[in-house]
């Protein structure tokens, strides 16, 4: 099996790199990890040498080098089936598929206003326009795909899949800004909160230098 190689950023803010760092933890296959410092005068240099969009996270797996982070989920979900990081339920799987494409894709006022920062907290603020409008859009999608498809885990789709892997920046984000969240949604953070991979990230970020534009 060629070697596979993680490239990410800060962990205490880099909600990109989280996700596919949680997928692939998932498959259990042993990789490395290459962490960039965001907010240095030579970060972009340094991403440069590693991925051609000039962003991360990328994965190399051998000569192969995937950018993006649902590029790489999707990879990881096609190379290590056993995984199972997609619901194996065609109609599970294409509602997994749209909410994970709408967290990528959505929610710019939650991203702007409350960023990632894991060690951080910062209650009551990052309350702009448009934010509890993506936090009741997301709240609602915790609470659907746990009613139609949580049974059998504490996940969206009672196992764990790449829809939690997206979401895991966001259940940071709540814990950071102290979200009032119903009890359904409280516990499915606090699932994802204990994954041991999860904890393992966090635990890093806690000891990474601060960076001063993202604190």
């Amino acid at each position: 099996m060629p070697q596979l190689t993680l490239v990410v950023g800060t962990k205490n803010y880099s909600s990109w790199s989280l996700r596919p760092y949680l997928a692939l933890a998932q498959t259990g296959q042993p990789f490395q990890e290459v962490v960039i410092q965001l907010g240095e005068p030579d970060t972009t240099g340094k991403i440069l040498q590693h991925s051609p969009s000039g962003r991360v996270p990328l994965l190399k797996h051998g000569d192969l080098s995937i950018w993006d982070s649902l590029a790489i989920c999707e990879y990881l979900a096609e190379t290590f089936p056993e995984a199972r990081l997609w619901p194996q339920d065609k109609t599970a799987r294409a509602v997994a598929r749209s909410v994970t494409s709408e967290m990528h894709s959505s929610f710019a006022a939650l991203r702007q206003h409350m960023s990632m920062n894991i060690r951080s907290r910062k209650p009551g603020q990052g309350r702009a326009p448009g934010v509890a409008e993506d936090i009741a859009r997301i709240t609602a999608i915790w609470n659907d795909c746990r009613a139609r498809f949580g049974q059998g885990g504490p996940f969206l789709f009672g196992h764990f899949t790449i829809a939690d892997a997206f979401y895991a920046p966001v259940v940071t984000r709540f814990v950071t800004y102290d979200v009032a969240l119903d009890a359904v949604c409280a516990a499915y953070r606090d699932a994802v909160l204990a994954l041991p991979a999860f904890q393992k990230w966090a635990e890093a970020a806690k000891h990474e230098k601060p960076v001063a534009r993202y604190e």
